[in-house]
Order: C-alpha cells, then structure tokens, then sequence
C-alpha cells in the first residue's frame, strides 16, 4: 500500500499564466532559512560535512550542556532541522521533475511547430508554381531566405592555381 496521498488531476488544465501565479503563490509560502553566519565563500563546504560526522556531533550536543549553551541550540533543533532537509528534498525532486516535464511539453511544442512551419513551406512552394496562387511567391521567397533547413547551394570553392613547372635550365 503506498503511503502517498492520492492524487486527483485536474479536469481543467491551467492556462501559462495561471501556472505562473500558482508557483509564484507557492513560492511565497516556502520558508528560506537564515543561511549560516559565514563567509559565502565557505558555505558551499559546510552543505558537505559528513553525515555520520554530523550524526556524531548531535550526540555530543545533547550530552552537554556547556556545548548547548555555546551553540545556542539543543540537540533535539538540529535533529528536527535534519527531518526537515529529509522532507524538503522530497519537495525538491518533486519539483524538479515538475521542471523536466515542463521543459519536455515545451520541446514538443516547438517540434510540432517547427514540422508545421516546414509542412507550409512545402505546400507554399508547390501551390506558388500556379498563377492563381501567385501572391504566395513572395511568402516563399521570405521563407526561403530564413529557412535554415533549405539546402544551399554554395559554389564549390575555388582551387588554388596549380604551380607552374619551373623549366630546367640548360647551361
């Protein structure tokens, strides 16, 4: 049995701009921590520290007072400051298949205009050869300049003149 609520998509598709506001809304709710009061340069290293030296280190919180008062936090802060990286990694997949699958929709939209566009050039070029459709020669001259798919046709490059022989020299 999977402990994952079910969920129920929605029959109405959000529209771009609603998508926009639901993240931005979203986005707004999250709680930012205060990052670390050190160097930026340094905090980078300090998102690496070894989990079982961590692990370590909360033990020896909880085991004195002397080291609590120094921190300024108990053992039982920074274990549920772990739960809480645990969970919200869980929100950071989630989101960044959510990413993927956007950056994927997108893709196959821009394939299926770019074929469309590419299909309308070929029907343009076939229909521009009757008179009666004479007014789209000037769409496929258009079309032609900035289809970077059409083949060129460049001139082969010039071949280098050849040396002359030098003639021997009778003396």
């Amino acid at each position: 049995m999977s402990t994952e609520p079910h969920i129920t998509p929605n029959p109405e598709p959000l529209t771009p701009e609603e998508f926009v506001r639901e993240l931005r809304a979203l986005a707004a709710r999250m709680p930012i921590p205060t990052p670390a009061a050190t160097p930026v340069a340094k905090r980078t290293r300090l998102s690496h520290v070894n989990s079982l030296f961590v692990e370590v280190t909360v033990s020896a919180i909880g085991a004195s007072d002397a080291v609590q008062k120094a921190l300024g936090r108990t053992d039982e802060d920074v274990r549920q400051e772990i739960d809480l990286i645990s969970r919200w990694s869980a929100g950071n997949e989630e989101l960044r298949r959510m990413l993927l699958a956007g950056i994927e929709a997108n893709t196959i939209r821009r394939q299926r205009v770019g074929l469309t566009a590419l299909q309308t050039y070929q029907i343009c070029q076939q229909l521009a050869r009757d008179e009666g459709n004479a007014s789209l020669r000037t769409h496929v001259d258009a079309m032609k300049r900035l289809n970077k798919f059409a083949r060129s046709r460049r001139k082969p490059a010039p071949r280098p003149p050849e040396p002359e022989p030098v003639a021997a020299k009778t003396q």
